[in-house]
């Protein structure tokens, strides 16, 4: 692995994260769990509840973009809820009991050691944040997942109308860390990603927890050496 190298006399106030697979991934077992759910409650078969599943998040993935609210999430959600269970051969009036069940935020597990990384951030003086192209609900997403208590600021790019790697998301999460993006590490599994948080003076690494890229780091505990010695006065 080849660490980031920055300028000795730059000082961090700030380590500002992805959520999707840098803090948090997708448990897949989950999906085969709500199919088994399902096939014991309504007697369907669970392959194909979990093969519906699974292509239906496919088919909607990024059609939430447009989101800017979590009631605007709230209708989205029932939509999909109904969606899902007409492709499983359910009625609608099963779609809120579904949903209540298996929410979004229950197939989210912690990537290993995240919140001790949290934590010694936190120890060390600095501000935690979460940026991500995500839905509104991204504090609950992080409430769920044990890690809530440990940021600062966690921004969902719904809200703000703009996502990575547009300028205008990670100049979004810089003001609301009150911080230049020069006092911000920014922490992510997406290059494009890193790549345009550089271009605005952030210090930046990307993360790959499946060690498929030389140059980036493999495991969250990764940033904390990132972050010695280079630590600002607490703002």
């Amino acid at each position: 692995m080849t660490s980031p190298r920055f300028a000795p006399s730059t000082l961090l106030r700030a380590v500002l994260f992805d959520r999707d697979d840098t803090l948090v991934f997708t448990d897949h077992e989950i999906y085969a769990e709500a199919a088994r759910w399902a096939a014991r409650t309504y007697g369907l078969d669970a392959r194909e509840v979990g093969a519906a599943m699974l292509g239906q998040w496919e088919e909607r993935a990024k059609t939430w973009w447009t989101l800017r609210t979590e009631a605007d999430e709230t209708a989205f959600w029932e939509g999909y809820g109904l969606e899902l269970v007409d492709r499983v051969g359910l009625r609608a009036g099963d779609a809120a009991a579904f949903m209540a069940e298996y929410p979004y935020e229950r197939f989210m597990k912690p990537v290993p050691h995240a919140r001790a990384v949290l934590g010694e951030l936190r120890a060390r003086g600095l501000k935690v944040g979460v940026l991500s192209n995500t839905l509104p609900s991204i504090g609950r997403t992080l409430e769920a997942v044990g890690l809530a208590d440990l940021v600062d600021v966690a921004v969902a790019t719904c809200t703000v109308g703009v996502h990575k790697p547009d300028a205008g998301a990670f100049l979004h999460a810089a003001e609301a860390l009150d911080l230049r993006p020069d006092e911000i590490l920014f922490v992510d599994d997406k290059p494009e990603n890193v790549q345009a948080a550089r271009a605005l003076g952030m210090q930046a690494t990307v993360i790959d927890l499946h060690a498929q890229n030389p140059e980036a780091i493999h495991d969250l505990r990764g940033v904390l050496p990132l972050v010695e010695d280079r630590v600002g006065s607490p703002c």
